[in-house]
Formats: C-alpha cells, structure tokens, sequence
C-alpha cells in the first residue's frame, strides 16, 4: 500500500467492495494448502493489492483511461484478529486500514472495520449494504459474505432483492448460489490470481 488516505463510512465511492476479512482469509489458507499439495511448490501469502483489482475486474470494472476512478475497499473482521495470516500487507491497523494504491483500475482505498461484541460480522455488513444501497454515489458494489454460513446467503439475497435501479452488484461465493437479483462470481478465481497459480499449472 503506497500512502495513506482519509476515508470513513460516511464518504462512499462510486465503486466499493465489501468483504468479511476473516473468511476470505480462510478461503486463503484453503487455497495455499490444497495447491501446495497439487503443484508441489510453495504458494506465498496472496498480494492484497492484486486481490481487489481482481474482485473488482470480476465485479464489472474496468480502467477508465486516465485513472482517476476510486474504489473504497471495506475489510470487516472479528476485533480479536488484529492481522490477516494469507495476506500481504496483513496488518488492519498499522498496514491496510486507511491505506491507498494505485493501478490501471484507479485508487482503491482500504479501511478496515473491527466489529464489536455488540453485534455481529453479518449485521455489520448489512448494515453497510443497507447504507451502500441507500447512497446515490455508490454505483458498483462488490460484496464477499461468508455464504458457507447458515442464513448468511438467504439475508442478504433477501436485502438485495430490492436494490434500486442503476445498481451493480455482484456477490462472490466460493460456489454458484440458487436465486438472487444480482451477479454471482466465484470468489476463488481471485485468490487464485492473488495467491500466483497459474492457470496453465492446473490446466
């Protein structure tokens, strides 16, 4: 990550992707284990940078010729996680959280959000949809839940079912879901690109 950047949830972008950290993480480490198995070679920590371009490529994005798009990258994860383990940069506080980098999409900007004992990692993010979904500015957005948890997919298709007009949005699984008023990706394609497998070594 090349600077820091002042950004909050009340200053949304035009393009914001949203992920439970905690999952992706662990989808990460799945990843590494199984492929180092598969390919017989050491599969390093996935870069963070090229994770959200690849999310956000797979969400729709594409370069608008002079870079100056923004993409607002929120990271939710359990305040008792202070780092992710997969990633690089791993740190939330001192390396990801309030942090930019720029590439061929634009900047994306990366916050990191410990939820609280008050509340839960999916009411959070749903909160955060319901804000997204509300805000004329955000036009494109990118949600990565933990949709392996039971009532986590079904609440969310539920909250998107009536997302207005103009919106893009794209949910990432690690497997097609049944239903629901928006695009699907596999999430895994992106860690893959992020994690250095090649598609030529598992084709």
């Amino acid at each position: 990550m090349e600077k820091e950047e002042r950004n909050s949830l009340g200053q949304w972008s035009q393009n914001v992707i949203v992920a439970d950290a905690d999952y992706v993480d662990d989808v990460a480490f799945n990843l590494i284990v199984n492929f180092e198995r598969m390919l017989g070679r050491r599969i390093p920590p996935a870069d963070m940078a090229r994770w959200a371009e690849c999310i956000a490529l797979d969400g729709g994005l594409r370069a608008d010729g002079n870079g100056g798009q923004q993409t607002q990258v929120v990271l939710i994860h359990d305040k008792k996680h202070a780092r992710l383990t997969n990633f690089v940069p791993a740190d939330y506080s001192s390396e990801l959280n309030g942090k930019a980098f720029k590439g061929p999409l634009g900047e994306f900007v990366v916050n990191a959000y410990p939820v609280e004992s008050v509340t839960t990692k999916d009411d959070f993010l749903r909160d955060v949809l319901s804000t997204m979904l509300a805000v004329d500015v955000v036009r494109r957005i990118m949600v990565v839940p933990n949709a392996e948890r039971e009532g986590t997919y079904d609440s969310l298709r539920r909250l998107l079912r009536d997302a207005p007009e103009g919106k893009s949005v794209t949910l990432f699984a690690m497997q097609p879901m049944p239903g629901g008023a928006f695009r699907q990706e596999i999430l895994g394609y992106s860690l893959m690109q992020a994690l250095g497998i090649r598609a030529e070594e598992i084709g």
